[in-house]
């Protein structure tokens, strides 16, 4: 069995609200970070869902690869967009603003568990990204809504018309939006997930979700509004404003985000590397079902591993 030689990291976790978010100083991320130190940033990932590092200037597209590595199986870069990245997958201003909230690629089965974005080119002013609590939003719920969200399902699809959501429309963003709908995914999943290393409950909602299972558009609308305003309130979410440096890791299974269009036509790129992540199981323990597509070559489905308390 091979020996860790890596020194240990101290590191300091400064709590940015009471829902979510933190920020960790005194470390170095790369591929060569020692085990105890990578436990204790998936502890923090755990707690406050989303956790920032200043200050990575070293990082490279290899060294974020070889640091996510530490964190479970990178999935390749996306199931449809293949034409932005090998490894990683280039969020680019002039391909797609993803400005709308949402849990990144729910129209598969295996919903990936975790993001790591890292700074690359940044606008002047603007282009900040907020992330909400899906945690906090279900544990605000009244009970009978609750109870109400444990027992819906929900379509989500690919579908999706990210043109549609931009004022201003440029060529590159609608190929971008032809390649993200080349291949057509349709997922059903449970509206409320149950967090497979924390037991804590959360909704799966976000700009993905076509309807809900048997109900009519109608209604299925103003459900969806009423559960996904619960999410987006200020009080379960965090905003982060990039700097030169910067690298920013999310729990997939328990946010959604969404990245602020307001820095004009100022280039804005970021890397990110996306973690495979299991098949979600609702409160009955009913797991998600495929109805349309296979995402196979996009990502393995992780094993669980529990974390020691």
């Amino acid at each position: 069995m091979p020996v860790d030689h890596a020194l240990p990291t101290t590191l300091t976790v400064t709590k940015l609200g009471a829902h979510i978010g933190a920020q960790i100083d005194g470390v170095r991320l790369g591929g060569d970070l020692d085990a105890a130190t990578v436990a204790k940033i998936r502890r923090a990932l755990n707690e406050h869902k989303v956790i920032f590092f200043r200050g990575q200037d070293h990082l490279t597209e290899d060294g974020q690869y070889e640091f996510a590595e530490l964190l479970g199986s990178p999935t390749t870069p996306h199931p449809t967009v293949k034409s932005a990245g090998v490894k990683s997958l280039a969020i680019d201003s002039e391909r797609s603003r993803a400005n709308s909230w949402h849990t990144d690629v729910t129209f598969v089965d295996r919903v990936p568990k975790a993001s790591i974005l890292r700074a690359e080119h940044l606008p002047s002013y603007g282009g900040s990204t907020t992330w909400a609590s899906t945690v906090a939003a279900y544990n605000s719920l009244p009970a009978p809504l609750k109870a109400l969200a444990e027992n819906l399902r929900a379509v989500h699809t690919n579908l999706y018309d990210y043109v549609g959501a931009v004022d201003k429309v440029r060529p590159s963003q609608v190929e971008y939006s032809a390649e993200f709908q080349s291949d057509v995914y349709e997922t059903e999943h449970p509206v409320v997930r149950v967090h497979p290393e924390t037991g804590e409950r959360a909704l799966l909602l976000g700009h993905f979700v076509k309807q809900f299972v048997g109900i009519p558009t109608r209604e299925s609308d103003q459900l969806f509004r009423l559960f996904q305003d619960r999410v987006i309130r200020l009080e379960n979410t965090t905003r982060w404003n990039w700097a030169d440096g910067d690298v920013a890791i999310w729990d997939n299974r328990a946010t959604q985000h969404y990245a602020i269009d307001d820095y004009d036509d100022q280039p804005r790129r970021l890397t990110r590397i996306t973690l495979a992540g299991d098949i979600p199981v609702g409160v009955d323990g009913r797991a998600s079902t495929v109805l349309k597509g296979n995402a196979e070559e996009y990502s393995v489905i992780e094993e669980v591993e529990l974390l020691a308390s």
